[in-house]
């Protein structure tokens, strides 16, 4: 029987290793899907749609995980979107391709916010001061800033500024190039003098409010600059992150103002950076910086995000269509379309009415919230507003409708802003508990609108492992490890969809699932390298409850399924 068996082995491909045998290779998991991000409207959009479909039918795949801003808006769609569906419907019927719809956007939540800009979750402002200036509220806050034109200076350092990274080297001032005045600050070449770390950067720590929210602006000039980290960064007190937002610097541009925004919260004090943290080659210069009051920049009004106004001593208060014209910024959350948030556009101007308390001169401090935009324009509703709810309802019926899908994919992903305003604190302000009201409500949505359908949810809001950890900061989320715990909440009969990718914890993380009865599906690939799938299957060997992988791309690529498919074992 031994001389049988070595004869077999050595008959056996060399492609497989002892651990790889015919007889040891698992069978494919039931689920194999893809990951679309795409609007079906433009006809160009259908017709690659249904070839990728095609092709990946061909290559083992058993569903799509469909994901379209307009499932938000089927009040605002032609016709021809919906015709669009049905074809899509009716394909992957006859491609035998699970059809799952991506819905309930509770972190990427701009598509909901396009219906109600207001609804987003907000941040507090507490005793804002302003002035009555010709008939309007002004915003008014002396800031001790130094030399935010980098007019003085000495040996390639600017007065006023700290931890100017290599002066002379990487850091220069710049008398020659300039937006105003006679100087700039100017750094090159950084990988060149700094190849470790290749940092370049200035700071300077003001001494600012509480609570308060402020508006920085910075003329920036490039030549050939790379950089895959460039920054206008603001630190608290403990070196939270205050601001997130992404500027964009071209490789090459004349001088442009960048604008960004943020909220103290609990400091005192703020460090502004300018720099980058990731630089290569070519030159970038500063000039023009200048922090100011934000004012009702993108202020939310809402019962769940009141407005006070009120005098310095706190015994008057003032009301708006007696005092002043209602306040609001007719361009939140509409710059420039129905749920896109600008961090910065023109103010709005609060007018004082005739016969009102207020005249000329006259200090007036306000309470109030106002959204913040993270990167590239993420806005996160609030999970706390009544309102929400009716939108998501909404949502589902009109998905059941159009798409009749085979199942629901609640989009609980990033949520990196909640538990701040009133609506929130009315829970308590405990993010986790918010996340778990909701996503237990979201569930009932789902369940009362199509019975019976599988449901679907991204992994990281519920994972110690990611971004539910027990210490640290989240964003802008409000408290330490504020997403902890939230796992409880989460029904047992939802399906995580699992994007834990380090190879030190997704183990820990798909066991933790495992333990709370919760099947899984990887969300491999992401766009990066596609044999990354076989090791994290290899990891989850033994752990019940693995029902499926998926192709997950957020850059629309999708040349690499077969070869995912293959590491896989489709």
């Amino acid at each position: 029987m031994k001389r049988i068996l070595i004869i077999l082995a050595l008959l056996l491909p060399l492609s497989l290793t002892a651990t790889e045998s015919p007889g040891n290779v698992s069978p494919p998991l039931p689920r194999r899907w893809l990951y679309l991000q795409t609007g079906l409207l433009p006809q160009e959009h259908m017709i690659q749609t249904m070839a990728l479909l095609e092709r990946v039918a061909t290559e083992g795949y058993t569903g799509v995980v469909f994901n379209d801003y307009k499932f938000m808006r089927w009040d605002s769609v032609p016709d021809i979107y919906k015709k669009n569906w049905q074809e899509m419907h009716d394909t992957c019927r006859r491609l035998k391709l699970e059809l799952v719809a991506a819905v309930m956007p509770m972190g990427y939540s701009n598509s909901l916010l396009s219906r109600n800009p207001h609804l987003a979750e907000g941040l507090p402002v507490r005793g804002a001061n302003f002035v009555v200036r010709n008939g309007t509220l002004i915003p008014d806050e002396a800031i001790a800033f130094r030399n935010g034109g980098f007019e003085s200076f000495h040996a390639n350092t600017p007065d006023g500024w700290k931890f100017v990274d290599a002066p002379g080297q990487i850091s220069f001032m710049d008398t020659n190039i300039h937006r105003e005045g006679h100087a700039s600050l100017r750094m090159q070449d950084v990988a060149k003098f700094e190849p470790e770390h290749k940092h370049a950067r200035a700071c300077q720590t003001l001494k600012l409010q509480p609570f308060h929210n402020y508006h920085v602006s910075v003329d920036v000039k490039t030549l050939n600059w790379s950089a895959q980290d460039t920054r206008i960064m603001v630190l608290g007190e403990k070196g939270q992150t205050l601001n997130f937002q992404t500027p964009v610097f071209e490789q090459t541009q004349d001088w442009k103002t960048i604008h960004i925004t943020f909220n103290t919260l609990e400091s005192s004090t703020a460090t502004l950076y300018l720099g980058t943290w990731a630089g290569e080659t070519g030159t970038i210069w500063w000039d023009n910086v200048q922090v100011e009051p934000a004012g009702f920049m993108n202020v939310l009004r809402r019962p769940g995000a009141p407005l006070r106004l009120y005098n310095e001593g706190g015994s008057v208060l003032y009301q708006e269509g007696r005092d002043v014209k209602p306040i609001n910024d007719p361009l939140l959350g509409m710059d420039p379309w129905a749920g896109d948030y600008s961090s910065w556009h023109a103010l709005p101007a609060i007018s004082t009415l005739p016969g009102g308390q207020l005249a000329e001169g006259q200090r007036v401090l306000a309470d109030y919230y106002h959204t913040a935009i993270i990167y590239d324009g993420q806005v996160s509703c609030c999970m706390s507003e009544a309102k929400v709810y009716e939108i998501l309802t909404e949502q589902i019926q009109q998905v059941r409708d159009a798409i009749h899908p085979d199942g629901y994919m609640m989009m609980h992903d990033e949520i990196r802003m909640q538990g701040w305003d009133e609506s929130c604190q009315k829970q308590g302000g405990d993010p986790a508990r918010i996340l778990g009201n909701n996503v237990r409500h979201c569930v009932d949505i789902i369940k009362a609108a199509d019975p019976g359908k599988p449901l679907f949810i991204w992994s990281d809001m519920f994972d110690p492992t990611h971004n539910a950890r027990k210490e640290g900061r989240y964003y802008l989320v409000k408290g330490e490890g504020p997403w902890y715990g939230a796992w409880k909440d989460l029904p047992e009969e939802v399906t995580v969809v699992s994007w834990q990718m380090e190879p030190k914890t997704r183990r820990q993380s798909l066991e933790h699932f495992a333990s709370l009865g919760h099947k899984q599906i990887l969300a491999g690939y992401y766009d990066g390298d596609p044999k990354m799938i076989a090791s994290w299957l290899k990891d989850s060997k033994g752990i019940k409850g693995v029902d499926g992988v998926m192709y997950t791309t957020w850059q629309s690529n999708f040349k690499h399924t077969k070869e995912f498919s293959d590491r896989a074992n489709f």
